[in-house]
């Protein structure tokens, strides 16, 4: 199915090329359109950014044919892509800071602004721990939240299945167009029919550890809510449960035996606060009159210059400072900002010309470290 986008066919393919360039992540994407005003002008000014960042090889920024190419295929295959920018961006996501510049969608796109409940867990679930994610993932349906997962094996893909007839959004670390794991293609097939499939990776792009970091981070951020069913004491779910914390959704887990090390994180994270859950009516309770569109909205940073471009200068003398302070664990960007005793505007800068470099990262929930 296709949508309109708010941006305009030489627009939205300016804007792919940039969300798709290499170094160039949610952070720095949206540094560069508050700085620059439109993704063309901030294309146009990468390579000199990153020169002076300290790049040696030069930036391989994605040529226009490549972003067009991956909107007519993402077509042919009956998806859209959305732009932050969008009217039919998802209204949760693009409350986070910074939302993805752009996903993809395959399935019903109006069911990305329903109000909706994460539920994530093991992927080697009990069999009890399965009925609860499916019987759960039902009830909720009925009381009109869909189910936001990550099609992963165990609790995943059994949420997904009990929400099927009431609303589904699966969440893929790869691109839609890649099938994983391959024992879910059937139920990821079903998704596309009856829900909706999301990712802000390219088409084609096969799946690396590295990536689920970001899925789950847009899992919580499409959700009110996040529901732990099951999970080990260094989990991906509680990956997923920081997130939705950060971002100011409500974190919910089930409680297990002690004797089962898949319920170390759920027991875990009641202890640190988290609300306990015996039911759906425990969920629906907590996110009671929560909506999406309550929550505030970042995607019109996207719009218009917001900031004025610092001396260059400064930056220039600021960047030594942000790297000797940085270290290979990550900083919060707040935290760079008061120890370096710099202005906000120039710190910033410094870390997108650094970014754009390759000599840091930006990471998922503010922080930054060395490359």
């Amino acid at each position: 199915m296709s949508t309109p986008n708010a941006l305009g066919p030489r627009a939205l393919i300016a804007w792919l090329c940039l969300a798709r360039t290499p170094q160039v992540g949610p952070v720095a994407f949206r540094g560069l359109l508050g700085r620059f005003g439109d993704a063309q002008t901030a294309l146009e000014a990468l390579p000199a950014l990153a020169r002076r960042g300290g790049r040696v090889d030069p930036l391989k920024i994605v040529k226009p044919a490549e972003a067009e190419a991956e909107i007519e295929e993402l077509e042919r295959l009956g998806g859209v892509l959305l732009p932050a920018c969008d009217p039919d961006y998802p209204q949760a996501l693009a409350a986070l800071d910074p939302p993805p510049p752009v996903i993809s969608v395959l399935g019903d796109v109006s069911q990305l602004n329903q109000p909706a409940c994460a539920i994530v867990g093991a992927r080697n679930a009990s069999a009890m721990g399965m009925r609860m994610a499916r019987q759960m993932a039902s009830e909720l349906g009925e009381h009109g939240l869909a189910i936001v997962s990550g099609l992963a094996r165990g609790i995943d893909g059994t949420a997904h299945q009990g929400a099927m007839q009431s609303g589904t959004m699966a969440v893929v670390a790869g691109g839609v167009d890649h099938i994983y794991p391959p024992e879910h293609a059937d139920l990821r097939e079903e998704i596309i029919q009856h829900g909706t499939l999301v990712s802000e990776r390219r088409l084609g792009h096969r799946v690396n550890a590295r990536d689920f970091p970001r899925r789950n981070r847009i899992i919580s951020g499409l959700a009110l809510g996040v529901l732990v069913i099951e999970a080990a004491a260094r989990s991906g779910s509680l990956i997923t449960a920081r997130f939705a914390l950060e971002q100011g959704r409500e974190v919910m887990a089930t409680p297990g035996s002690p004797l089962d090390p898949r319920c170390k994180g759920t027991n875990g994270l009641i202890k640190s606060g988290a609300l306990l859950v015996e039911s759906a009516q425990d969920i629906t309770d907590a996110l009671a009159g929560r909506r999406p569109e309550q929550l505030n909205d970042q995607s019109d940073l996207f719009d218009s210059p917001t900031q004025t471009p610092p001396d260059d200068r400064d930056v220039e003398n600021a960047r030594p400072t942000v790297l000797e302070l940085l270290s290979p664990s990550p900083t919060p960007r707040d935290e760079l900002v008061r120890a370096s005793g710099l202005p906000v505007a120039v710190c910033t800068a410094a870390l997108l010309e650094l970014e754009l470099a390759g000599q840091i990262i930006s990471l998922p929930g503010g922080a930054v470290s060395l490359a």
